[in-house]
């Protein structure tokens, strides 16, 4: 990080809540450096952990999978979640013939009860235009290669509906428990931009910790 990055100020609306956050530290409300903490802990870790449960779950038990395909909504409050803001969800299956991706072309609708705070690129722009357009190309450089006999499909969040991806379960993991599956599931690959990974994977991961 550059010292430009502690000098320049943020754009609006970004200004107006550095402002606030600036304020309640001066005030004593708040420790410096609590809410980009409580944020890390939301995005990267609570939040998705929440979706991927769900997921391994599902995996395991083929009752509560075929609830959540049928009605998202309703399955996940028997795990504890609902839409806040009173959003249908809708769960998005990947299967061998096709391969799902989520986006919110209009403004940056997200499932963030399941995953949690939304990064920095599924607001962006450019992926929310080029997702729709060039679906191929842009699972490509987030190194999600689609083989051309599989279909992708991008589905279009809005304020009645958010969307979350089943990824398919990684092979040789059939006697895995749930707490290792969910070990396997990426926020990316619940927006569809990823894959969950591979036991494999998990072990170089654990390897390196």
């Amino acid at each position: 990080m550059s010292s430009d990055d502690h000098t320049k100020p943020p754009a609006d609306p970004a200004l107006r809540i550095k402002a606030i956050e600036t304020l309640m530290v001066e005030k004593g409300k708040i420790e410096p450096g609590a809410i980009s903490e409580l944020v890390e802990i939301f995005q990267n870790k609570l939040g998705p952990r929440i979706g991927a449960k769900v997921v391994a779950k599902a995996w395991l038990d083929s009752g509560f999978k075929a609830r959540l395909l049928a009605d998202g909504t309703e399955a996940l409050k028997e795990v504890g979640v609902s839409g806040l803001q009173g959003e249908d969800m809708v769960i998005l299956e990947n299967t061998t013939s096709i391969h799902n991706v989520i986006v919110c072309t209009l403004c940056s609708c997200y499932p963030w009860t399941v995953l949690g705070l939304p990064p920095t690129w599924y607001k962006s722009a450019p992926y929310r235009s080029r997702i729709v357009i060039e679906p191929r190309k842009v699972l490509a450089e987030f190194g999600t290669a689609i083989s051309q006999d599989r279909e992708v499909r991008v589905y279009d969040s809005n304020a009645e509906i958010r969307y979350m991806v089943l990824p398919m379960r990684p092979e040789g993991t059939d006697d895995w428990s749930e707490e290792q599956l969910v070990a396997l599931v990426t926020r990316d690959s619940m927006i569809g931009t990823g894959l969950p990974l591979t036991p494999d994977q998990t072990v170089k991961v654990e390897a390196t910790a």
